[in-house]
């Protein structure tokens, strides 16, 4: 395992972060407490150091076995939560980007990691309801008394984080070093507006469902296999999908590896500040995806599966893209400047 420095920060984490979703059987599937102990155990003896959890995961035992399993060795971990997602059905204050959730929010999750601060906080999604500056104020509040060392944000729209880490310069306040989002070979419109603008700010980005659910896998394009759970899962097998699993196991079976660790170095090697988030409900699992670390897929095959999991680019981007336009905005010299490095499209 190698590290990374956190987009702008000087905070070094593993080149893969452990997801800690499935610890916990309160959503009806999932590891019990031994089985996630192992799965931790896996990833520590792996040198990995990047925890991602939150307050909402299994209903809070999430982070309260994550507390029990890092007591050991606390200032090793790179501990990072989140908050924004309903602790309380029905009651306003229990959710949602605001100040008073956030604070209520940070002290239930410090007390369930049985620790006095969080190394990351993530703004787990955006409520569209409270103001860019009311967030951004609370996050550096809580940055100032030590009780979140840094923050990141996650599943919010491109123009927002552009508005809250321009705002935070300006006021000398904390902005986010990293951002969240779903990115995958069957989810990459990402590139279109968040990838981009996450490398003009620095920031590092970490990839949630690098395996589609599973679909990446393989284990779907047997139609016997279907998913059991109708949600995320069952929109990944249509016949775009199917297609891009399949060329996925096609090449794993070239280079001998699994279709889980091809699907993961492609997310690795479209960028060095891309981390994917890796989960298991079984240590073997996590096992199988941390030896995607052992090798890198070829040119030529990155290039196949880059060409049938494209995106439409959509506009503006395609419209610029166009022939027509640089002719005109380039004044015919758009070949013979050189580029700056961006996620290509």
């Amino acid at each position: 395992m190698r590290y990374k420095l956190l987009g702008r920060s000087g905070l070094r984490v593993s080149e893969i972060c452990l997801g800690t979703m499935t610890f916990g059987l309160e959503w009806g599937w999932g590891a019990d407490k031994d089985e996630s102990r192992k799965i931790f155990d896996t990833y520590a003896k792996a040198g990995g150091n990047f925890l991602d959890t939150a307050n909402r995961y299994t209903e809070g035992t999430s982070e309260s076995w994550l507390g029990d399993f890092i007591q050991d060795d606390r200032d090793h971990w790179v501990v990072a939560s989140k908050y924004s997602l309903q602790d309380k059905p029905g009651d306003p204050s229990f959710s949602g980007n605001h100040r008073k959730n956030l604070m209520r929010s940070i002290e239930g999750s410090l007390r369930r990691l049985k620790t006095d601060h969080v190394d990351l906080l993530w703004v787990h999604a955006w409520d569209g309801l409270t103001p860019v500056e009311e967030v951004m104020r609370g996050l550096d509040d809580l940055v100032r008394q030590g009780k979140v060392h840094y923050i990141g944000v996650s599943d919010t729209p491109a123009w927002i984080v552009s508005r809250a880490n321009t705002m935070a310069e300006l006021r000398g306040w904390s902005a986010f070093v990293a951002l969240q989002v779903e990115y995958s070979l069957l989810q990459r419109t990402p590139e279109r507006d968040l990838l981009p603008m996450a490398d003009a700010y620095g920031m590092s980005m970490t990839a949630w469902a690098p395996l589609a659910g599973g679909a990446l896998t393989g284990k779907y394009l047997d139609k016997q296999d279907e998913p059991k759970r109708l949600s995320a899962e069952s929109k990944r097998l249509n016949e775009r999908s199917t297609a891009i699993a399949q060329k996925v196991v096609d090449i794993a079976k070239e280079l001998h590896v699994s279709p889980a660790q091809v699907a993961l170095n492609w997310v690795r090697q479209q960028h060095p500040h891309y981390i994917p988030i890796v989960g298991a409900r079984k240590a073997e699992q996590l096992e199988n995806s941390l030896q995607c670390l052992s090798f890198t897929i070829p040119p030529a095959m990155l290039e196949q599966l880059h060409e049938i999991s494209a995106i439409e680019p959509g506009f503006p981007h395609d419209f610029l893209a166009s022939d027509g336009v640089r002719q005109i905005l380039y004044g015919g010299t758009f070949n013979a400047i050189e580029k700056p490095i961006v996620p290509r499209l």
